[in-house]
């Protein structure tokens, strides 16, 4: 049983919830995340292993890459899965940061919010099934160029949907198992490589005659790091969310370092190879060099489970975020439509795919610098959100609070905002019209759904409810 108490809110503004749930509500409900399957899906939510960490290498040497991971994760991740924990905690309904600008800014923000990430998550996912052919290509040569590749692009995309479809708990155990499997090979290479390890080659600073790539320095940092709110648009499919969140974050966050760093000094201390080597998928050759044909290969498999847990697990979270913004009255209700079977977002799904098709035509390198623009102005706004929020509603329950006060808050968030700008100031020509073009659509959008609500052209959820936490006393008494 549950019951709601609502409270004012400004017009146009969407209503806060409530909820107080019965003792039965407190046994796992076996269709929800619980903490493993959670860590493991935040964990391809943002990196999925070593895959695709190489052109860090190739941009500006080895000791500069062994330093971007280690420190980046101090000025960005951390922060970013902090504020998620935070606000999923506060506001653990499907929708994550939609929610997020909308209490704090309005339904505009709201709604340029959820344009600006789910966009650049679908164009993030297409990055995927290219980067499973880079390294399928080291197997079959054939899958390097024309029709066979785009062929390979394709089945796999669709592939990969029609399981996700199946089902959010199975993609979620289907992860650790991914995870698992597709970290053995870089686990392996590791430990054969440590006889071979010469820590002069990481102080190395490049090739003399190599001009740095920043562009594509700092696009791979930010690529392999960042997408840490995702999850937060799952947070209605998470059992007892208020406490699993910022456990599987923390967790998710030391994981997902560790599996950066450790292949990364390995190889580089290892092998003494041409600067321009470290292309998208060096790693499977790293691996042969280092232990011979047969890790390789398996390397090359693991990159193939690894593309299918980043696929599937940030697929989920687009999907979700349509369902949330439906559920909320941003979107028209059909876009939070799920399956009989299955009880999955099917209408979500198959959007985000047909744009992720829409864009697999592009380079790796544009596809990370396209989704990492439009990402960076969705993250300047979440944290002008979190920011405000703090500010606006001081007395909000928080289950998980950053233990510091606004001016620290500010600090924090401004370090990051800071590489946000440069990310975006290094872009290329062909990601500002790209970037453009989708903001002005998001813009553009809001104003057609608006139409559409005025004139009642679609069915919407106009009573749309916001769920925030709430303390253990008010589960005893019900809503204060």
């Amino acid at each position: 049983m549950t019951s709601f108490s609502k409270s004012p809110s400004r017009p146009g503004e969407l209503p806060i919830t409530t909820t107080t749930d019965t003792p039965t509500s407190a046994r796992a409900d076996p269709k929800k995340l619980t903490l493993i399957p959670l860590i493991f899906l935040i964990y391809f939510e943002v990196a999925g292993g070593p895959y695709g960490e190489e052109p860090a290498v190739k941009a500006a040497g080895p000791l500069l890459a062994i330093l971007g991971f280690l420190i980046f994760p101090f000025i960005w991740s951390i922060p970013e899965a902090l504020i998620t924990a935070e606000l999923s905690t506060a506001f653990p309904g499907n929708g994550g940061f939609v929610i997020w600008a909308d209490r704090a800014f309005g339904p505009f923000w709201g709604s340029l919010m959820g344009t600006l990430k789910f966009l650049s998550g679908v164009i993030n996912i297409a990055a995927f099934p290219v980067l499973c052919i880079d390294y399928m290509k080291q197997l079959i040569p054939r899958l390097g160029s024309g029709l066979p590749r785009n062929l390979a692009i394709v089945g796999s995309t669709l592939g990969l949907s029609f399981l996700n479809y199946t089902g959010l708990a199975i993609v979620g155990y289907a992860a650790v198992v991914l995870a698992i499997v597709s970290l053995l090979p870089f686990i392996l290479m590791s430990l054969i490589a440590l006889p071979k390890i010469r820590p002069h080659r990481w102080l190395s600073l490049g090739q003399k005659g190599v001009k740095k790539d920043w562009t594509l320095f700092f696009n791979t940092l930010f690529w392999n790091l960042n997408f840490w709110d995702n999850v937060s648009t799952l947070a209605g499919e998470v059992d007892k969310p208020q406490k699993t969140y910022p456990k599987a974050l923390l967790i998710a966050v030391i994981f997902t370092c560790l599996a950066y760093l450790v292949p990364l000094l390995a190889a580089t201390g290892s092998l003494s190879v041409d600067q321009s080597e470290w292309e998208a998928g060096f790693m499977a050759q790293a691996a042969g060099m280092i232990a011979g044909n047969w890790l390789k290969i398996f390397l090359e498999i693991g990159a193939v489970l690894s593309a299918i847990g980043l696929y599937e697990a940030q697929l989920s979270s687009s999907a979700f975020q349509l369902l949330g913004m439906a559920d909320i009255g941003a979107l028209p209700v059909f876009f939070g439509l799920r399956s009989k079977w299955f009880n999955t977002p099917w209408v979500g799904i198959l959007l985000a795919t047909s744009i992720s098709l829409g864009v697999s035509y592009m380079n790796f390198t544009d596809i990370i610098s396209s989704a990492n623009f439009l990402y960076s102005l969705s993250m300047l706004l979440e944290f002008a959100a979190f920011i405000w929020l703090r500010r606006k509603m001081p007395t909000l329950k928080r289950p998980y609070r950053i233990p510091l006060s606004l001016p620290g808050l500010v600090i924090m968030c401004l370090i990051p905002s800071g590489f946000l700008v440069v990310i975006m100031s290094i872009a290329t020509k062909t990601v500002y019209l790209v970037s453009g073009i989708m903001t002005v659509a998001g813009i553009g959008w809001y104003f057609l759904i608006k139409f559409c609500k005025s004139k009642k052209l679609f069915k919407f959820n106009i009573d749309g409810e916001i769920g925030v936490a709430e303390t253990d006393q008010e589960r005893e008494v019900g809503p204060l």
